[in-house]
């Protein structure tokens, strides 16, 4: 029964890839010998469906959705496509010197592939060359196809994200306002029912998050209580998701580092701290990292075939000297604590380190570490802070990392599907003089002949985008995506197999298509949001991050203290106790901490779509009083 309920425990998905390599296991058993096996290139289907690779599915899940008006667009495109092919056969095939429309099979192919423009203008030559009115063909066919429809699909691919992204923040917040009403209801008791008391609320986060201190335990309720009232209403509980992710710190009595050193000292730190904090600094370093940018610019054009110089130039050395001197000045006036909290001081100090290490490199000569120079010009982004709209599409980016490096996972997936495919059934075809019958034979020919007293090589390198390997198959389906020239990849390959094999990149093409729309809508939506947020909330500052302050006094903290005692919990009641000896040693009654965490996109959409939102909560809560009226009259 054990094994039963295990197989039955996997997807749909999953059942039916075992019993595929069961049956093929059961086969090659039975044959003795080895076959084509496409079932290896669903393995990635147990990779997607682990614990860490949440964010897949969600990828996968979209791209399902945005299926239905892409395959509509998609149809469109190929019915006008085979119009279009059918159209050009006619016309061009009496052309005995025009290779590429004498069957309608090539004459579909190749304009699929000037679809990519890949292989234009080459595919209209030699039919322009007989009639130049039969540009006319090619201009209509692309500006119908390329211009109007591949716009219109990413048009059409970008509303329907849009409107998934709403429409999953929506039922995101929905779910969650769901689960506090109900974890209320639980919570709220009879003798309090207007409110949820702390003992109640510390049991939910014991629970919700066992790693969490009693500290920030108390300090997350007082936050959900703006009026400092001993109970938490169900209003308040609203803000529950946004409160606990809160990192809670004692806001500092001292606004500077250095306010307790002695006059002297402290008078010259302040200085240094004014210094760095003005603009003029400001504008000075940023002066001198453009100087810096266009020293490397000439000092790149001046160099002689390429050749790196060896010798420390005395630039790097003035230019690093001041960057360090800027370093050192802004962790002594600012602190290092609150200079390395800045992600833009982190950026300085990191480049600022490897131009350092760059510099030990050339100095003695140590050849494998030569490429930290090259990280010198790094130091231009800098001047993305001088203008907001430069850093917002830098704030974005960053924003866009996570995301990103999913999607990347994503398509990686279908990369190794279609390269385990490509393994199967075109390894080995390619190699050097190859593809001799083929119109691309050229670019695989590999001649080695004497003229005179000189050898000359003739060798084209396409025999190396081939699927003899994993490596080599993920390299070529790269070059594929990238479309420069695919059509010599494809026609090589089909010219040693079969003309069923177009279909293979045909398809890859349609597959990575799909999903490089997604990932440019994805980035169009992150950024037009971003912006419409920008021009919607025009006085705030989004960049700080969410603050919230409380304040704490010390017999709160006793008593809450005392509560863990008598309940047994020791170890809480002793960092509670903590708090209120530091209290005690620096003469306080009460204390201020604050609450800080970055600014989600979720945060954002809350206030975008705020109206919208409102209407939605309204109407759940008419249906949880209709579904509370129901209860009373069963």
């Amino acid at each position: 029964e054990v094994p039963i309920v295990l197989f039955c425990a996997f997807c749909p998905w999953q059942t039916c890839v075992l019993l595929l390599q069961f049956i093929e296991a059961i086969v090659v058993l039975v044959r003795q010998t080895s076959h084509v096996r496409i079932t290896r290139a669903l393995r990635c289907i147990f990779l997607v469906d682990c614990r860490y690779c949440g964010a897949v599915r969600r990828n996968l899940r979209q791209i399902f959705q945005s299926l239905p008006p892409f395959i509509d667009i998609l149809l469109l495109l190929l019915f006008f496509m085979v119009i279009f092919a059918i159209l050009g056969f006619y016309l061009f095939s009496p052309n005995k010197s025009d290779p590429y429309f004498n069957t309608l099979e090539n004459s579909l192919v190749n304009l699929f592939v000037l679809l990519t423009t890949a292989n234009f203008p080459d595919v209209m030559m030699p039919s322009y060359s007989r009639n130049p009115w039969s540009c006319v063909f090619f201009i209509v066919y692309l500006s119908i196809e390329l211009y109007f429809i591949m716009n219109l699909l990413l048009a059409v691919v970008f509303d329907t994200f849009n409107d998934i992204e709403k429409m999953k923040f929506k039922s995101l917040l929905l779910h969650k306002r769901t689960a506090i009403q109900h974890a209320y209801q639980l919570l709220v008791s009879k003798q309090r029912p207007l409110g949820i008391s702390f003992k109640q609320f510390d049991g939910l986060m014991r629970f919700y998050k066992p790693r969490m201190n009693s500290r920030d335990r108390y300090l997350t309720f007082k936050a959900l209580s703006p009026s400092n009232t001993p109970l938490v209403s169900l209003k308040d509980m609203y803000n529950f998701y946004e409160v606990v992710g809160l990192k809670w710190k004692a806001k500092k009595n001292r606004e500077h580092w250095f306010d307790d050193l002695p006059r002297t000292a402290f008078l010259i730190f302040k200085g240094i701290n004014i210094l760095v904090n003005s603009r003029t600094f400001q504008y000075t370093m940023y002066t001198l990292v453009a100087v810096n940018g266009l020293w490397i610019l000439v000092e790149t054009f001046m160099l002689r075939d390429g050749i790196f110089s060896r010798d420390v130039p005395w630039s790097y050395i003035v230019f690093l000297t001041i960057y360090g001197v800027e370093v050192l000045l802004k962790i002594t006036g600012l602190g290092p604590i609150e200079y390395l909290s800045s992600g833009w001081n982190f950026f300085d100090f990191s480049v600022t380190l490897f131009a350092f290490l760059g510099l030990l490199a050339l100095a003695f000569d140590m050849k494998p570490f030569y490429f930290i120079v090259v990280l010198r010009p790094l130091q231009l982004l800098r001047l993305f802070k001088l203008k907001k709209r430069y850093r917002n599409v830098l704030d974005t980016m960053f924003e866009l990392l996570p995301r990103m490096a999913s999607l990347g996972l994503t398509l990686l997936i279908f990369y190794y599907c279609f390269a385990i495919i490509g393994m199967e059934f075109f390894s080995g075809k390619l190699y050097p003089n190859c593809c001799n019958s083929s119109t691309v034979a050229d670019a695989y020919r590999w001649v080695n002949r004497t003229i005179g007293n000189k050898t000359v090589v003739e060798e084209g390198y396409y025999y190396l985008n081939n699927f003899d390997n994993i490596l080599n198959s993920f390299v070529t389906l790269f070059e594929l995506t990238v479309v420069n020239d695919w059509y010599i990849i494809m026609e090589g390959v089909t010219s040693e197999t079969s003309h069923w094999s177009r279909l293979y990149f045909m398809i890859f093409y349609i597959v990575t298509m799909v999903v490089m729309t997604i990932i440019v809508a994805f980035i169009l939506d992150a950024f037009v949001f971003r912006m419409n947020y920008t021009r919607k909330n025009r006085d705030s500052e989004e960049d700080s991050g969410i603050v919230l302050e409380r304040e704490v006094s010390k017999e709160e903290m006793t008593a809450v203290a005392e509560m863990y005692g008598r309940n047994g919990a020791t170890s809480a009641a002793s960092q509670l106790l903590k708090v209120v000896s530091q209290m005690d040693r620096h003469r306080q009654t009460s204390m201020l901490f604050l609450g800080r965490r970055s600014r989600t996109k979720s945060d954002l959409s809350m206030r975008m779509y705020e109206e919208e939102i409102q209407v939605g909560c309204k109407r759940l809560q008419a249906e949880n009083q209709k579904y509370r009226l129901r209860e009373l009259c069963s």
